[in-house]
């Protein structure tokens, strides 16, 4: 798909040769030689070893009865679902779990870092299956099941966009897996195909984006068999994937994706589910049932499964706020968890942390589906990467000294930023600014030391220690339009220089190498040789921590829009996307609220001027270690550190480009 992306500058960190040698000690213990012999007799397992042959492995294909008719031709629609399994297990009648991943992009788009799609023989049986799930997963005894959503390359019906079709296309076959549904050899055939003479039940649901997404969902229904889930740069609200708060992101109606991952035979009959779908989710922001039915966060509570959530948090795509309502629902209901959060954007850990992602999901899948007692759930439960390639874990994520912490603006010098702290401002302070759709959060970063008229920006002193910020931020504000439409911005960023992974370049925080490496076992037409990767870095002078957006005509109901009074003051709390991000000592903390963010937010019918009762206006910061914390690093001596401006970071004389779209939710350095 078209896109733009934002630029930063800087040149590219030597990691390549570290992380060739880490790959290459952890390739001797995670990748066996072709015929090596399971671990000696033990008190229990505690890890699965390649022991059943990839290249004898069975592969087939089988039509899974969703129960729905939804291109409406009068009989239930069937989705397609690609199976690899060992040989070994099936001859001696034992059965084995399953490692799902159902998908949209199968035959449209490719998977993965280099666009893999299904291929296969002269007599339809599969031969490659996308990424490397499949060839290190086999041999260790699972089986991979590879589902086309529904309308998508070999299924029918009609894709959904997220809704009820999306859903049931990979419940349903959990439920064949259990023996609760009816399976098919062929797409219109009666030959049944039993999957409980050979299936524990046991499924575990991964993918990236949209495929994740799904997982989100089916999880959300409380299927039972269905044990964990690991949604990688995944929505758990399309209402919030194409609005926020009201604002309309990107060009925010999913019709078009339907069209876009359909097959030639759905793009044909589907045309009345993508009018059904515009008609439902209007641009306006409204809400709507059909956005509530494409809501995952509201049925938090039934999920049932462990949740092993992968995100960006440049992620500028599947936006960072995704993950963080479903990691605080989840919490809310007693869900076990677990999370890994990059420095990325809409990347893959396969390609961003590679040898420890497969280590990592190796022994999550092998405790949640094989039941071995591994210690992978007494372990940290988050990964947090600081910088490129270094990361930190928590027990806890947040962690339990995490206490919401309220900030407030108040004015400073005429010619500069106003001040960001714990005092409340002089009743009667403003702030104005007026939307420039021309410009967004880099531009209005890079000028934050100047009264520019586009933003109303608020700093504190250099920090004399680190301050870290750990979850999801709110900011209330009062502000008074001069037109009956505004949108608003509201943005954390970290003043102070910085080596950060180049988000905004192709790949998205990464580079893709020449060299492969191996995981797993390869057959004919199915390698399991991958490009390797390292990261991309750049160098800035700031860096965007935390995002908000904002239709200001949805103060008093967030599920519709009013028009604006030219000159009454409206108040309403923008949520920020969840974070954890630590502000070094001698950097700057700041906040900024403005109008349209230009290429992520779309601007209002109008040009409003804002003006801000500051009185009336504070952001509730969740700092580990509290008021306390930042008051300590707030107070005393602070170090010095190189001036930005000999950074190389985006100015306001070139702002950079902005990522715009529509995008796919799939799209970036790898669907």
């Amino acid at each position: 798909m078209p896109m733009r992306t934002r630029r930063t500058r800087g040149a590219r960190l030597p990691y390549g040769p570290l992380v060739a040698a880490a790959t290459a000690a952890l390739l001797a213990t995670l990748v066996s030689p072709a015929g090596a012999q399971p671990a000696p007799p033990g008190p229990s397992p505690r890890e699965s070893r390649p022991v059943h042959s990839y290249a004898d492995a069975i592969r087939e294909s089988v039509w899974v009865d969703t129960g729905l008719d939804g291109d409406g031709d009068g009989r239930a629609d069937r989705v397609a679902v690609d199976i690899v399994r060992p040989r070994e297990p099936a001859a001696a009648g034992r059965r084995i779990p399953v490692i799902m991943d159902a998908s949209p992009y199968y035959a449209c788009c490719g998977r993965g870092n280099e666009g893999q799609k299904k291929t296969y023989d002269a007599d339809g049986d599969p031969v490659q299956f996308p990424l490397f799930y499949d060839n290190f997963f086999v041999p260790r005894g699972y089986a991979f099941a590879a589902v086309d959503l529904a309308g998508t390359s070999r299924s029918d019906g009609c894709d959904d966009v997220g809704g009820r079709s999306d859903v049931q296309s990979a419940k349903a076959v959990v439920d064949w897996l259990n023996g609760r549904a009816r399976g098919y050899t062929s797409r219109t055939g009666d030959t049944r195909a039993r999957a409980t003479t050979w299936s524990t039940g046991n499924v575990g649901m991964i993918g990236k984006s949209w495929d994740g997404t799904v997982a989100n969902g089916v999880a959300a229904t409380g299927v039972d068999g269905l044990k964990t889930i690991v949604p990688i740069g995944a929505i758990s609200s399309w209402y919030d994937y194409f609005h926020s708060q009201g604002a309309p992101l990107y060009d925010a109606n999913p019709s078009w994706l339907s069209a876009h991952v359909g097959s030639p035979e759905a793009r044909a009959r589907c045309g009345a589910v993508q009018d059904r779908i515009a008609a439902g989710t209007p641009y306006s922001g409204d809400l709507t049932p059909a956005w509530t039915e494409r809501d995952h966060v509201r049925n938090a509570g039934k999920v049932r499964a462990s949740v092993f959530v992968v995100h960006g948090q440049q992620d500028l795509n599947v936006r960072a706020g995704q993950f963080g309502r479903w990691w605080d629902a989840l919490a809310a209901h007693g869900v076990e968890r677990k999370i890994w959060l990059s420095q990325t954007g809409h990347v893959d850990p396969f390609d961003f942390r590679r040898a420890d992602w497969v280590r990592t999901l190796h022994r999550w899948f092998d405790h949640h589906l094989l039941g071995y007692e591994n210690g992978i759930d007494r372990e940290p439960v988050a990964d947090i990467e600081r910088a490129p390639d270094r990361w930190t874990t928590d027990r806890h994520w947040p962690p339990r000294a995490t206490e919401g912490t309220t900030l407030r603006p108040a004015p400073g010098a005429p010619a500069g930023p106003g001040v960001l702290g714990r005092a409340p401002a002089a009743p009667g302070s403003t702030a104005t600014f007026t939307d420039d759709p021309s410009l967004g959060e880099l531009d209005w970063a890079a000028r934050i030391d100047s009264a520019t008229p586009e933003k109303a920006g608020f700093v504190t002193l250099p920090l004399s220690r680190d301050l870290r910020i750990s979850g999801s931020s709110k900011v209330t504000v009062t502000a008074t339009p001069s037109t009956a439409t505004a949108h608003l911005s509201a943005v954390l960023v970290d003043l102070g220089p910085d080596t950060i992974r180049d988000y905004g370049a192709p790949g998205e925080g990464i580079t893709t190498l020449t060299a492969r490496t191996c995981w797993g076992a390869s057959a004919p037409g199915d390698s399991a040789c991958f490009k390797e990767t390292e990261a991309r870095t750049a160098d800035v002078g700031h860096t965007v921590l935390s995002r908000g957006w904002a239709d200001l005509g949805t103060w008093a109901d967030p599920d519709k829009e009013r028009q604006l009074t030219p000159g009454r003051a409206y108040t309403m709390t923008l949520d920020l996307a969840a974070t954890d991000h630590v502000v070094p000592a001698g950097h700057r903390l700041a906040l900024i609220v403005a109008g349209t963010d230009e290429g992520l937010l779309d601007p209002p019918s109008t040009t409003p001027t804002l003006t801000l009762d500051l009185a009336r206006t504070w952001a509730e910061l969740p700092l580990v270690g509290g008021p306390a914390a930042f008051g300590r690093a707030t107070s005393g001596p602070y170090p010095t550190v190189p001036s930005p401006s000999a950074v190389p970071s985006p100015s306001g004389a070139a702002p950079p480009v902005a990522v715009t779209g529509p995008r796919l939710p799939g799209a970036g350095a790898a669907r």
